[in-house]
Formats: C-alpha cells, sequence, structure tokens
C-alpha cells in the first residue's frame, strides 16, 4: 500500500483533513457519500462464505463456522442487514433531495456485496473523487471504527485509486442527538409499557434496564480511543456506551415525570461474544446479567440494543431470541426496544454529519450530549489498535 500516504500525516484524506486537525473547520466540496456497511449472507448458499469473509487471518476452524451459520440458517441464510442498508440509503436520498441537497449516496459493505472495492471503482468511473463516508457504526473500537477505515484504505490499494479517489469519514456520532433520541424514545415507551403490564410495578426498584452492545477483547476495549483521554482499561468504547446510556436514562426519566427520588435501575451488559474462551472479553454477558437478577425485587427486563443502529443478525438472534428466553425462564416480563434504523430522526441527524463536515462547522457549533464529545473527525494516532493484528494502513486518521 505504498501509494495511500501521498506524503500526507492523514493518508487519502481531502486538504481540508491531510494534516490531521482534531475537527475540521475548512469547507470542503464532496461529490458523493459513501455509505459503508457490515454485510451480510442473502441466501443459504452466501452463510459460509460470508463468515469465512469475516473471519479471514484468523484461524477460525470451519466447525466454528457451522455453529455461528446456524443462526443466519435459521432466518433463511438471509442476514437482514443488507435490506437495512438499502433502507437507509433510500431514506439519506430522500432527506437530501428534501433538503435540497445535490449529494448521492454510494453503498458498499465489507464482507459481502456490494464490496467497497468495488463501489469506489464505480464512484471514480462516475467522477466522484472526494467521499465522505459513514459507517453504520457510532462507537469507538477497532471493529467498530479502525477497522472501516482500513477497508477503505484496502479499497483505494485494490482499485489503484489511492491517488485519485479521497475519502474523509464523518465523527463517530455515539453522542449525537440523532443517534440517541431513538433509544430515548424506545426505554420511556419499554418503561410505559412494563408499568402498564405489571399492576403496582416500581420503577425504582422492579425495573431492570440493560443496555446491550458487542462485546470486544478485552485487549481492543484497552486501545479504543486515544490514549491520551485516559479512559480505564475498558478503554472509549465502554465509556462513550456508559456515558450514552446515562442520557437515555435521564432523559427518559424526565419524559415519564419521575419524582427526582426514583432512579430506574440500569446496567450495560455484552453480548455476542465469538473468542476462545482463554481470551478475556468485555462482560457481563447480558444472559448472565438476566439469570443474575433471578430472587432479587426485578419482576420486568427492558432490553436496549444500544450498540447497534439497525435490528442485523446479533439483535434478531441474541437479543430477540436468546435473551428474551433468559428473561422467560426467569419470570420476568421482558421488552426489547427499537434500534435507530431508519428512523427520521436518525436519518436527518446522519445528513447533519456529513454538512458538519461540508460546511466546516466549529467544535464548538458541533451537537453532543455527553462530556466525552464531539468526537474527532480525524483520528488521533494509534487510536483503536488491534494488539494481535498490529497497524494496517487506514483513512481518515493520523499515522499509524
Amino acid at each position: 500500500m505504498s501509494n495511500i500516504t501521498n506524503g500526507q500525516l492523514v493518508p487519502a484524506a481531502t486538504a481540508a483533513a491531510a494534516d490531521g486537525p482534531e475537527w475540521v473547520s475548512e469547507p470542503t466540496a464532496y461529490d458523493a457519500i459513501l455509505l459503508a456497511g457490515f454485510g451480510g449472507p442473502e441466501g443459504q448458499d452466501d452463510v459460509i462464505p460470508f463468515l469465512r469473509n469475516v473471519t479471514r487471518g484468523r484461524g477460525i476452524p470451519e466447525e466454528r463456522l457451522e455453529e455461528v451459520a446456524h443462526h443466519y440458517r435459521h432466518f433463511g441464510g438471509v442476514s437482514p442487514i443488507n435490506q437495512h442498508n438499502r433502507e437507509l440509503k433510500v431514506a439519506l436520498e430522500e432527506e437530501l433531495a428534501r433538503r435540497e441537497i445535490d449529494l448521492p449516496v454510494l453503498w458498499g459493505n465489507r464482507n459481502w456485496d456490494p464490496y467497497l472495492s468495488d463501489v469506489v471503482r464505480d464512484a471514480a468511473d462516475q467522477g466522484y473523487t472526494k467521499l465522505i463516508a459513514i459507517a453504520t457504526s457510532a462507537y469507538s473500537s477497532y471493529s467498530s471504527c479502525r477497522q472501516y477505515r482500513e477497508d477503505f484504505a484496502m479499497a483505494l490499494d485494490d482499485t489503484g485509486l489511492a491517488e485519485t479517489v479521497q475519502i474523509d469519514k464523518v465523527r463517530q456520532f455515539f453522542d449525537h442527538p440523532g443517534f440517541v433520541q431513538p433509544f430515548i424514545d424506545g426505554v420511556r415507551d419499554a418503561l410505559l409499557a412494563a408499568r402498564a403490564a405489571n399492576d403496582g410495578l416500581d420503577l425504582g426498584s422492579e425495573v431492570q434496564v440493560l443496555f446491550s452492545t458487542h462485546s470486544i477483547p478485552s485487549s481492543d476495549a484497552a486501545k479504543s480511543g486515544p490514549a491520551s483521554r485516559g479512559f480505564d482499561d475498558d478503554g472509549a468504547y465502554a465509556a462513550q456506551h456508559r456515558a450514552v446510556a446515562e442520557v437515555v436514562m435521564a432523559a427518559a426519566s424526565a419524559a415519564l415525570e419521575l419524582d427526582s427520588s426514583t432512579t430506574v435501575p440500569w446496567q450495560l451488559v455484552f453480548q455476542s461474544r465469538s473468542g476462545p474462551p482463554s481470551m478475556p472479553w468485555l462482560e457481563p454477558d447480558i444472559n448472565d446479567a438476566i439469570h443474575a437478577l433471578k430472587g432479587g425485587p426485578t419482576r420486568a427486563v427492558v432490553i436496549v440494543p444500544l450498540g447497534f443502529v439497525s435490528d442485523h443478525m446479533e439483535v434478531m438472534w441474541d437479543l430477540d431470541n436468546e435473551a428474551l428466553e433468559s428473561c422467560d425462564e426467569e419470570g420476568f416480563w421482558a421488552t426489547r426496544t427499537p434500534t435507530p434504523g431508519i428512523d427520521p430522526v436518525y436519518v436527518t441527524g446522519l445528513v447533519d454529519l456529513v454538512l458538519e463536515r461540508r460546511d466546516g462547522v466549529p467544535a464548538v457549533d458541533r451537537p453532543h450530549l455527553t462530556d466525552l464529545g464531539p468526537w474527532y473527525d480525524v483520528c488521533r494516532p494509534g487510536c483503536c489498535e488491534n494488539v494481535r493484528l498490529g497497524f494496517k494502513p487506514a483513512v481518515s486518521g493520523l499515522i499509524p
């Protein structure tokens, strides 16, 4: 990938971002938006090839892939994630048209068709050489941010377009109001439903709100976010989730006009662990957390998929299947709140994030709901290292 740097501090960046400012304050005339998804199989024959793509280079045995394949085969071998991104693309296009913003939306995946390399090549063929990317992940970690940036770099290298196409990326949007508001609405509605379904329910003691996100290796968590921010051993990844959960609970409680002495119990939990037992991952697992509530005052459980932007496979299987089964086993009334999906507030927020970069909006004028934000436009050096793989070329951040 010798051509990816072009002698810049930030590889393949537009002029406004090339020197690596924390927040870009110079307007940039982008040609198109690149919506970057994870990708997923769309039929039974796609499942194993897709899982091989996802786990390439990790030495995962075929028998383990078959275990995971069972989740997809349960739904006919079709992951909902591609359809969700098709719908999000259309929603973004409609919002851009409503606001009379002339920016086409391109969609590419990391692990399945349409692949990012093909989309970048098609973009260049159409004369789109300045792209602003939206990755469908809100938080900071290797898998949710840096790996996307590495895949952008790989796409430029694979296509030979590293000196032609520039790719910037919107900031991580974990605390942007457009992302957070759907969760506030979901928790508010779920608490109302819990109270209606459980006579005499005490929201201050008999409900447990579980904010769930994808577990990651502890070593990756520790490296998430820039070291200069001084996060604890769980890094920016866990800190961002906890900060957003606090905002959601405060806003939902205010919407319900709860007495100031009533604090609804909540905790951050994790799901979808895939590593060997010998490797520490973030805990507690959501099912363990549910079973641990047995024998206490809990009567109702509200599950909030805080780490996810849409109802993809790990929401449908790990939460709607396994976690709700665990609640049923313990006799808890339970519900799972919606993900942002194509909620108009979320879609509007994504367009606002693009306009921040197009217009060079100063950091002081950027909306954020926690003290951790607004997050950086250009990732800091060494941010979100994968300890096992080391640093690979990546765009939208300072080297390495």
